[in-house]
């Protein structure tokens, strides 16, 4: 595969933006010509738009590329879970009404992580403005989560008898460093200002509420997988899988069930854990370019 992109930052710099969003101050980056298609690249835990700054200047030639920062991440304001919903149906609504302000009618969504579900929200509510779907580590299917989500299940199931010890989980300095090295080939490739700026954050005052609020209505998400299914087998949307394939998080099955919904979908396995883009950004971002130039919707 020829990995080599046209690249030209002076053309399209990152814009750094916010806009009020319900009272909500949202901060997004959008780069790229700006009646090229359009590309929603929606972040996971617990990270923000910032996960995509390696991305977005090899794909900005040819594509409108918009990044948000969900309601409590990143440079988004976070509002106290007193005063706010903290759930993921009300992050996709917040989305779907920053579409509108933007006047996105029709785009491609960037899944990984915490943006799978948001971004299955967005699809399941107007399928038709769904161009296509780019799927990096986000999962739609029960076998996709690994052993390692037994502490969450546990955190379902009974919130007060195991929400200590997510909270200390969530919290641990070396909980941080291992969300981006677990799995990863060649360490030296990972900047360690990811987990520390990642810890800085998730220390935040206020930031342990909210992510606990997220963590606990994740269980939603389970729950909707037979419906995201049926929305996958019935749409049948172009669909690229591209999974960093030593994530012990998400597993290699959970990458490949997506093939059984949508049998002409292009799946990938690569070498790299959750946050593929850290080890594998050249290579996603020539699987990108090429699978939306042969789609005739995207």
């Amino acid at each position: 595969m020829n990995n080599d992109l046209q690249i030209d930052r002076g053309v399209f710099p990152v814009r750094h933006l916010t806009v009020d969003v319900k009272g909500v101050r949202i901060f997004y980056r959008e780069a790229g010509p700006p009646n090229a298609p359009v590309i929603l690249l929606l972040h996971g835990f617990p990270s923000s738009s910032r996960m995509f700054g390696t991305l977005i200047p090899l794909l900005a030639p040819h594509y409108r590329l918009i990044a948000p920062d969900f309601p409590g991440f990143g440079q988004s304001d976070a509002p106290s879970p007193n005063n706010f919903r903290y759930t993921f149906d009300s992050l996709a609504d917040y989305v779907t009404e920053l579409l509108q302000q933007l006047n996105v009618s029709r785009c491609a969504l960037y899944l990984q992580d915490y943006g799978g579900p948001i971004g299955f929200r967005l699809a399941m509510a107007h399928p038709e403005r769904v161009t296509a779907l780019i799927i990096q580590n986000a999962v739609a299917h029960a076998e996709g989560l690994s052993d390692a989500w037994a502490g969450r299940k546990a955190f379902w199931a009974d919130r007060y008898a195991h929400e200590e010890k997510v909270r200390q989980t969530m919290l641990s300095p070396e909980g941080a460093r291992q969300r981006h090295l677990a799995g990863v080939l060649r360490p030296e490739l990972i900047d360690p200002d990811t987990w520390s700026d990642e810890f800085a954050f998730l220390t935040k005052p206020g930031t342990a509420e909210i992510q606990l609020e997220l963590v606990y209505d994740y269980r939603s998400n389970v729950a909707a997988y037979e419906s995201w299914q049926a929305y996958l087998r019935e749409h049948q949307p172009p669909t690229l899988v591209v999974w960093g394939k030593n994530d012990p998080l998400f597993t290699i099955a959970g990458a490949m069930a997506y093939g059984r919904d949508v049998p002409n979908a292009e799946i990938h396995l690569l070498n790299a854990g959750h946050f593929a883009l850290d080890e594998e950004v050249i290579a996603i971002a020539a699987l990108i370019q090429r699978f939306l130039s042969t789609q005739n919707r995207a």
